[in-house]
Protein backbone atom coordinates (compact mmCIF):
# COMPACT_ATOMS: atom_id res chain seq x y z
CA UNK A 1 0.00 0.00 0.00
CA UNK A 2 1.23 3.46 -0.72
CA UNK A 3 0.02 6.98 0.43
CA UNK A 4 1.45 9.62 -1.00
CA UNK A 5 0.79 13.38 0.46
CA UNK A 6 0.65 16.45 -1.59
CA UNK A 7 0.89 19.63 0.01
CA UNK A 8 1.82 23.54 -0.08
CA UNK A 9 -0.56 23.85 -3.19
CA UNK A 10 -0.96 27.28 -4.49
CA UNK A 11 -3.62 26.54 -7.24
CA UNK A 12 -5.62 24.08 -7.54
CA UNK A 13 -7.78 23.45 -10.70
CA UNK A 14 -10.36 20.67 -10.45
CA UNK A 15 -10.86 20.02 -14.02
CA UNK A 16 -14.43 20.39 -13.92
CA UNK A 17 -15.94 23.53 -15.77
CA UNK A 18 -19.12 23.46 -12.95
CA UNK A 19 -16.41 24.76 -10.17
CA UNK A 20 -12.53 25.13 -11.88
CA UNK A 21 -10.86 26.42 -9.18
CA UNK A 22 -10.43 24.70 -5.14
CA UNK A 23 -9.39 26.09 -2.40
CA UNK A 24 -7.38 22.85 -1.03
CA UNK A 25 -3.79 22.78 -0.53
CA UNK A 26 -3.48 19.18 0.55
CA UNK A 27 -4.29 15.95 -1.81
CA UNK A 28 -4.02 12.61 0.05
CA UNK A 29 -3.31 10.02 -3.00
CA UNK A 30 -3.70 5.76 -1.87
CA UNK A 31 -2.47 3.40 -4.16
CA UNK A 32 -3.04 5.37 -7.15
CA UNK A 33 -6.45 6.54 -5.92
CA UNK A 34 -7.07 10.47 -4.28
CA UNK A 35 -8.35 9.50 -0.57
CA UNK A 36 -8.57 12.65 0.63
CA UNK A 37 -8.29 16.63 0.00
CA UNK A 38 -8.19 19.76 2.40
CA UNK A 39 -5.04 21.12 4.46
CA UNK A 40 -2.42 20.27 6.18
CA UNK A 41 -4.13 18.85 9.07
CA UNK A 42 -4.73 16.02 6.79
CA UNK A 43 -1.39 14.88 6.52
CA UNK A 44 -1.11 14.13 10.44
CA UNK A 45 -3.62 11.43 9.43
CA UNK A 46 -2.04 9.18 7.43
CA UNK A 47 1.20 7.28 7.29
CA UNK A 48 2.59 8.67 4.07
CA UNK A 49 5.62 7.08 2.31
CA UNK A 50 6.22 10.07 0.41
CA UNK A 51 5.23 13.51 0.77
CA UNK A 52 6.05 16.15 -2.20
CA UNK A 53 5.83 20.07 -1.38
CA UNK A 54 4.30 21.75 -4.39
CA UNK A 55 6.27 24.57 -3.00
CA UNK A 56 3.17 26.87 -3.82
CA UNK A 57 2.68 26.18 -7.61
CA UNK A 58 -0.28 24.91 -9.67
CA UNK A 59 -1.51 21.70 -9.71
CA UNK A 60 -4.14 20.39 -12.27
CA UNK A 61 -5.70 17.07 -13.57
CA UNK A 62 -3.19 15.22 -16.08
CA UNK A 63 -4.50 15.94 -20.02
CA UNK A 64 -6.90 13.48 -21.81
CA UNK A 65 -5.82 13.59 -25.14
CA UNK A 66 -9.34 12.71 -27.14
CA UNK A 67 -7.34 12.13 -30.10
CA UNK A 68 -4.03 10.06 -31.39
CA UNK A 69 -3.64 7.69 -34.07
CA UNK A 70 -1.25 4.93 -32.61
CA UNK A 71 0.30 2.05 -34.48
CA UNK A 72 0.28 -0.75 -31.53
CA UNK A 73 2.41 1.08 -29.42
CA UNK A 74 4.50 4.08 -29.17
CA UNK A 75 5.29 4.12 -32.72
CA UNK A 76 4.08 6.60 -35.74
CA UNK A 77 5.42 5.20 -39.18
CA UNK A 78 3.71 8.30 -40.95
CA UNK A 79 6.64 10.20 -39.62
CA UNK A 80 8.79 7.19 -38.95
CA UNK A 81 9.14 8.21 -34.98
CA UNK A 82 9.34 5.93 -31.92
CA UNK A 83 8.49 7.29 -28.62
CA UNK A 84 5.92 10.53 -29.43
CA UNK A 85 3.43 9.70 -26.81
CA UNK A 86 6.44 9.19 -24.43
CA UNK A 87 7.78 12.75 -25.17
CA UNK A 88 4.10 14.37 -24.99
CA UNK A 89 3.61 12.62 -21.14
CA UNK A 90 6.54 15.83 -20.54
CA UNK A 91 3.95 17.60 -22.24
CA UNK A 92 1.63 16.81 -19.57
CA UNK A 93 -0.61 14.24 -21.16
CA UNK A 94 -1.53 11.19 -18.93
CA UNK A 95 -3.86 10.02 -21.18
CA UNK A 96 -3.40 9.04 -24.69
CA UNK A 97 -7.21 7.63 -26.89
CA UNK A 98 -6.59 6.22 -29.99
CA UNK A 99 -9.10 7.70 -32.98
CA UNK A 100 -8.39 4.45 -35.00
CA UNK A 101 -5.23 3.08 -36.33
CA UNK A 102 -5.44 3.88 -39.73
CA UNK A 103 -1.62 4.10 -40.23
CA UNK A 104 -0.85 0.64 -39.49
CA UNK A 105 1.36 -0.30 -42.79
CA UNK A 106 -0.84 -2.75 -44.87
CA UNK A 107 -3.89 -1.99 -42.72
CA UNK A 108 -6.24 -4.51 -43.59
CA UNK A 109 -10.01 -3.61 -44.92
CA UNK A 110 -11.86 -6.45 -44.85
CA UNK A 111 -14.12 -7.41 -41.83
CA UNK A 112 -12.13 -10.27 -40.24
CA UNK A 113 -9.04 -7.76 -40.69
CA UNK A 114 -10.59 -4.57 -39.04
CA UNK A 115 -11.63 -6.84 -36.44
CA UNK A 116 -8.39 -8.33 -35.75
CA UNK A 117 -6.47 -4.74 -35.98
CA UNK A 118 -9.07 -3.58 -33.16
CA UNK A 119 -8.87 -6.09 -30.62
CA UNK A 120 -4.86 -6.24 -31.04
CA UNK A 121 -4.47 -2.83 -30.76
CA UNK A 122 -6.85 -2.64 -27.59
CA UNK A 123 -4.90 -5.89 -26.09
CA UNK A 124 -1.63 -4.40 -26.39
CA UNK A 125 -2.75 -1.04 -25.71
CA UNK A 126 -3.59 -2.54 -22.00
CA UNK A 127 -0.11 -3.86 -21.26
CA UNK A 128 2.15 -0.73 -21.96
CA UNK A 129 2.60 2.05 -20.58
CA UNK A 130 4.11 5.06 -23.03
CA UNK A 131 5.92 6.84 -20.87
CA UNK A 132 4.02 6.04 -17.96
CA UNK A 133 0.71 7.09 -19.35
CA UNK A 134 -2.45 5.36 -20.40
CA UNK A 135 -3.08 4.16 -23.98
CA UNK A 136 -6.93 3.37 -25.05
CA UNK A 137 -5.88 1.72 -28.29
CA UNK A 138 -7.83 -0.28 -30.48
CA UNK A 139 -10.57 1.90 -31.78
CA UNK A 140 -12.95 -0.11 -34.87
CA UNK A 141 -12.42 1.47 -38.15
CA UNK A 142 -15.39 1.03 -39.65
CA UNK A 143 -15.14 -1.20 -42.85
CA UNK A 144 -17.64 -2.62 -45.58
CA UNK A 145 -18.84 -5.98 -44.80
CA UNK A 146 -19.04 -5.73 -41.11
CA UNK A 147 -22.41 -7.15 -39.09
CA UNK A 148 -23.76 -6.60 -35.76
CA UNK A 149 -22.77 -9.74 -34.55
CA UNK A 150 -19.25 -8.48 -35.71
CA UNK A 151 -20.11 -5.48 -33.08
CA UNK A 152 -21.23 -7.98 -30.14
CA UNK A 153 -17.76 -9.88 -30.90
CA UNK A 154 -15.80 -6.72 -30.57
CA UNK A 155 -17.13 -5.72 -27.61
CA UNK A 156 -16.95 -9.09 -25.65
CA UNK A 157 -13.33 -8.68 -26.29
CA UNK A 158 -13.08 -5.18 -24.82
CA UNK A 159 -13.03 -2.75 -28.21
CA UNK A 160 -15.31 -0.06 -26.83
CA UNK A 161 -14.52 2.68 -29.06
CA UNK A 162 -14.95 3.47 -32.60
CA UNK A 163 -12.44 5.72 -34.64
CA UNK A 164 -12.97 7.98 -36.66
CA UNK A 165 -15.57 7.07 -39.16
CA UNK A 166 -15.14 8.46 -42.35
CA UNK A 167 -11.47 6.62 -42.03
CA UNK A 168 -12.33 2.83 -43.55
CA UNK A 169 -14.53 1.77 -46.55
CA UNK A 170 -17.78 3.28 -44.69
CA UNK A 171 -18.56 6.47 -46.00
CA UNK A 172 -22.80 6.52 -46.57
CA UNK A 173 -24.43 8.27 -43.87
CA UNK A 174 -27.32 5.80 -43.94
CA UNK A 175 -24.81 2.91 -44.02
CA UNK A 176 -22.88 4.77 -40.82
CA UNK A 177 -25.64 5.22 -39.26
CA UNK A 178 -26.54 1.51 -38.69
CA UNK A 179 -23.04 0.60 -37.63
CA UNK A 180 -22.92 3.72 -35.40
CA UNK A 181 -26.41 2.61 -33.91
CA UNK A 182 -25.19 -0.99 -33.66
CA UNK A 183 -22.24 0.59 -31.16
CA UNK A 184 -24.33 2.95 -28.82
CA UNK A 185 -26.04 -0.66 -28.24
CA UNK A 186 -23.25 -1.82 -26.87
CA UNK A 187 -21.91 0.96 -24.94
CA UNK A 188 -19.43 1.80 -27.72
CA UNK A 189 -18.06 5.50 -27.89
CA UNK A 190 -17.75 6.35 -31.43
CA UNK A 191 -15.74 9.16 -32.93
CA UNK A 192 -16.60 10.85 -36.74
CA UNK A 193 -13.85 12.04 -39.47
CA UNK A 194 -15.56 15.81 -40.10
CA UNK A 195 -14.08 18.71 -42.68
CA UNK A 196 -11.71 17.77 -45.65
CA UNK A 197 -9.55 14.17 -46.30
CA UNK A 198 -6.69 13.97 -44.40
CA UNK A 199 -5.24 10.39 -46.07
CA UNK A 200 -5.72 8.69 -48.76
CA UNK A 201 -8.70 7.06 -48.62
CA UNK A 202 -10.81 8.98 -45.81
CA UNK A 203 -13.64 11.67 -47.46
CA UNK A 204 -14.68 14.80 -46.69
CA UNK A 205 -17.71 14.90 -44.25
CA UNK A 206 -20.10 17.77 -43.68
CA UNK A 207 -22.02 18.77 -40.69
CA UNK A 208 -25.05 17.29 -42.75
CA UNK A 209 -23.24 14.00 -42.72
CA UNK A 210 -22.49 14.15 -39.04
CA UNK A 211 -26.03 14.99 -37.89
CA UNK A 212 -27.42 11.66 -39.70
CA UNK A 213 -24.34 9.65 -38.39
CA UNK A 214 -25.05 11.18 -34.91
CA UNK A 215 -21.72 10.20 -33.36
CA UNK A 216 -20.55 11.11 -29.82
CA UNK A 217 -17.30 12.45 -30.83
CA UNK A 218 -17.44 15.31 -33.58
CA UNK A 219 -13.52 14.91 -34.76
CA UNK A 220 -11.66 17.76 -35.20
CA UNK A 221 -14.54 20.48 -35.55
CA UNK A 222 -11.31 22.87 -37.02
CA UNK A 223 -10.40 20.46 -39.13
CA UNK A 224 -7.87 17.37 -39.59
CA UNK A 225 -6.64 20.01 -40.80
CA UNK A 226 -9.14 20.96 -43.52
CA UNK A 227 -11.55 22.56 -41.33
CA UNK A 228 -15.80 22.97 -42.32
CA UNK A 229 -17.15 26.26 -43.08
CA UNK A 230 -18.08 28.57 -40.59
CA UNK A 231 -21.59 28.56 -40.90
CA UNK A 232 -21.15 24.19 -40.79
CA UNK A 233 -19.85 24.52 -37.31
CA UNK A 234 -22.69 26.68 -36.51
CA UNK A 235 -25.37 23.97 -37.08
CA UNK A 236 -23.33 21.59 -35.31
CA UNK A 237 -23.13 23.96 -32.44
CA UNK A 238 -26.59 25.49 -32.85
CA UNK A 239 -28.54 21.93 -34.12
CA UNK A 240 -27.02 19.13 -31.89
CA UNK A 241 -25.57 18.42 -28.60
CA UNK A 242 -22.80 17.07 -29.74
CA UNK A 243 -19.56 17.00 -28.01
CA UNK A 244 -17.03 19.14 -30.57
CA UNK A 245 -13.51 18.46 -30.62
CA UNK A 246 -10.35 21.04 -31.07
CA UNK A 247 -7.00 19.56 -32.22
CA UNK A 248 -3.79 21.28 -32.25
CA UNK A 249 -3.01 19.99 -36.39
CA UNK A 250 -6.29 21.96 -37.51
CA UNK A 251 -7.02 25.31 -38.66
CA UNK A 252 -6.64 27.92 -36.14
CA UNK A 253 -9.26 30.51 -37.62
CA UNK A 254 -12.28 28.05 -37.02
CA UNK A 255 -10.76 26.93 -33.69
CA UNK A 256 -11.00 30.14 -32.49
CA UNK A 257 -14.49 30.41 -33.87
CA UNK A 258 -15.73 27.74 -32.53
CA UNK A 259 -14.65 28.01 -28.89
CA UNK A 260 -15.26 31.78 -29.00
CA UNK A 261 -19.30 30.95 -29.99
CA UNK A 262 -19.33 27.95 -27.44
CA UNK A 263 -18.12 30.06 -24.56
CA UNK A 264 -20.47 32.84 -25.41
CA UNK A 265 -23.73 30.37 -25.37
CA UNK A 266 -22.52 28.64 -22.39
CA UNK A 267 -21.88 25.27 -24.13
CA UNK A 268 -18.06 24.76 -23.21
CA UNK A 269 -18.98 21.47 -21.68
CA UNK A 270 -19.31 20.07 -24.87
CA UNK A 271 -16.30 21.13 -26.18
CA UNK A 272 -13.02 18.91 -26.49
CA UNK A 273 -9.51 18.91 -27.24
CA UNK A 274 -7.08 16.37 -28.66
CA UNK A 275 -4.00 16.48 -30.91
CA UNK A 276 -4.33 14.50 -33.76
CA UNK A 277 -1.18 13.79 -33.58
CA UNK A 278 0.91 12.17 -35.67
CA UNK A 279 -0.29 13.90 -39.04
CA UNK A 280 0.57 15.46 -41.54
CA UNK A 281 2.09 18.48 -39.50
CA UNK A 282 3.85 16.19 -37.29
CA UNK A 283 4.44 15.28 -33.77
CA UNK A 284 4.31 18.15 -31.01
CA UNK A 285 4.84 17.24 -28.13
CA UNK A 286 3.46 20.20 -25.53
CA UNK A 287 0.38 20.23 -28.95
CA UNK A 288 -2.14 20.14 -26.03
CA UNK A 289 -0.34 22.41 -23.57
CA UNK A 290 -0.14 24.82 -26.79
CA UNK A 291 -4.05 24.75 -27.23
CA UNK A 292 -4.67 25.04 -24.28
CA UNK A 293 -2.59 28.44 -24.07
CA UNK A 294 -4.21 29.63 -27.64
CA UNK A 295 -7.41 29.16 -25.73
CA UNK A 296 -6.66 30.78 -22.74
CA UNK A 297 -4.93 33.89 -24.42
CA UNK A 298 -6.34 34.56 -28.01
CA UNK A 299 -10.18 33.17 -27.23
CA UNK A 300 -12.52 35.86 -26.03
CA UNK A 301 -14.58 34.46 -23.43
CA UNK A 302 -12.14 31.41 -22.28
CA UNK A 303 -9.97 31.67 -18.85
CA UNK A 304 -6.71 29.45 -18.36
CA UNK A 305 -8.36 26.95 -15.89
CA UNK A 306 -11.90 26.50 -18.47
CA UNK A 307 -9.07 25.61 -21.10
CA UNK A 308 -7.67 23.14 -18.84
CA UNK A 309 -11.14 21.93 -17.68
CA UNK A 310 -11.72 20.96 -21.51
CA UNK A 311 -8.64 18.85 -21.70
CA UNK A 312 -9.31 17.18 -18.99
CA UNK A 313 -12.88 16.63 -17.27
CA UNK A 314 -14.57 17.11 -20.19
CA UNK A 315 -12.80 14.52 -22.00
CA UNK A 316 -12.82 11.91 -19.14
CA UNK A 317 -16.42 12.51 -19.10
CA UNK A 318 -17.29 11.30 -22.85
CA UNK A 319 -15.30 8.44 -22.36
CA UNK A 320 -16.38 7.54 -19.51
CA UNK A 321 -12.85 7.76 -17.17
CA UNK A 322 -12.38 7.88 -13.76
CA UNK A 323 -9.70 10.45 -14.41
CA UNK A 324 -9.57 14.07 -15.54
CA UNK A 325 -10.69 15.35 -12.49
CA UNK A 326 -9.63 16.06 -8.84
CA UNK A 327 -11.86 15.04 -6.71
CA UNK A 328 -11.88 11.60 -3.92
CA UNK A 329 -11.99 8.55 -5.50
CA UNK A 330 -10.69 9.66 -8.90
CA UNK A 331 -7.46 8.72 -10.52
CA UNK A 332 -4.74 10.52 -9.29
CA UNK A 333 -3.03 11.49 -12.72
CA UNK A 334 -1.62 14.59 -12.00
CA UNK A 335 0.35 17.74 -13.13
CA UNK A 336 2.63 20.10 -11.00
CA UNK A 337 3.24 23.70 -12.70
CA UNK A 338 4.69 26.85 -12.04
CA UNK A 339 5.06 29.81 -14.37
CA UNK A 340 8.19 29.71 -16.30
CA UNK A 341 11.21 31.98 -16.14
CA UNK A 342 11.05 35.20 -17.27
CA UNK A 343 7.21 34.97 -17.86
CA UNK A 344 4.89 38.05 -17.01
CA UNK A 345 2.95 35.36 -15.24
CA UNK A 346 2.73 35.10 -11.48
CA UNK A 347 1.75 31.62 -11.41
CA UNK A 348 0.70 28.76 -14.52
CA UNK A 349 -2.61 30.30 -14.94
CA UNK A 350 -1.58 33.57 -15.37
CA UNK A 351 1.15 32.74 -17.64
CA UNK A 352 -1.34 30.46 -20.34
CA UNK A 353 -3.57 33.86 -20.44
CA UNK A 354 -0.48 35.56 -21.24
CA UNK A 355 -0.06 33.45 -24.11
CA UNK A 356 3.60 31.64 -22.37
CA UNK A 357 3.29 27.32 -21.69
CA UNK A 358 4.05 27.12 -18.00
CA UNK A 359 7.03 24.64 -16.84
CA UNK A 360 5.72 21.38 -16.16
CA UNK A 361 8.25 19.96 -12.45
CA UNK A 362 6.05 16.74 -11.99
CA UNK A 363 3.78 14.56 -13.80
CA UNK A 364 2.21 11.74 -11.69
CA UNK A 365 0.02 8.74 -12.90
CA UNK A 366 -1.90 6.84 -10.77
CA UNK A 367 -0.01 8.93 -7.99
CA UNK A 368 3.48 7.66 -9.55
CA UNK A 369 5.68 10.36 -10.29
CA UNK A 370 6.50 9.68 -14.39
CA UNK A 371 8.72 12.96 -15.13
CA UNK A 372 10.09 15.30 -12.31
CA UNK A 373 11.47 18.09 -14.42
CA UNK A 374 9.84 18.04 -18.38
CA UNK A 375 12.56 17.97 -20.82
CA UNK A 376 10.35 19.72 -23.54
CA UNK A 377 8.69 22.89 -21.74
CA UNK A 378 10.42 25.61 -20.29
CA UNK A 379 11.92 25.71 -17.10
CA UNK A 380 9.28 26.26 -14.14
CA UNK A 381 10.25 29.07 -11.90
CA UNK A 382 9.29 27.44 -8.51
CA UNK A 383 9.85 23.69 -8.43
CA UNK A 384 8.23 21.13 -5.83
CA UNK A 385 10.59 19.41 -3.29
CA UNK A 386 9.96 15.56 -2.99
CA UNK A 387 10.68 13.54 0.27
Amino acid sequence: MSVIGIKNIGVLVSGDLKQPILKDTVIIVKDGIIEAMGDEALLNQYELNQIIDANGTTVTPGFVDSHVHPVLGDFTPRQLMLNFMESSVHGGITTFISAGEPHTPGRPKDPAGTKALAILGKKSSQNIRPGGAKLHGGSLILEKGLTEKDFKELAEAGVDIVGEVGLGSVKDPKEAAEMVSWAKKLGMKVMMHTGGTSIPGSSSITAEDVIQTDPDVVSHINGGPTAIPLEEVDKLVDLTELNLELVQCGNYKVMQYAAEKMAREGKLHRLMMGTDAPSGTGVIPLSQLRTISYLASCCEGITAEEAICIATGNNARVFGLNRGIIKVGREADLLIMDTPLGSVGTDALTALEAGDLPGISAVLVDGQVVVKTSRNTPPATRKPIFS
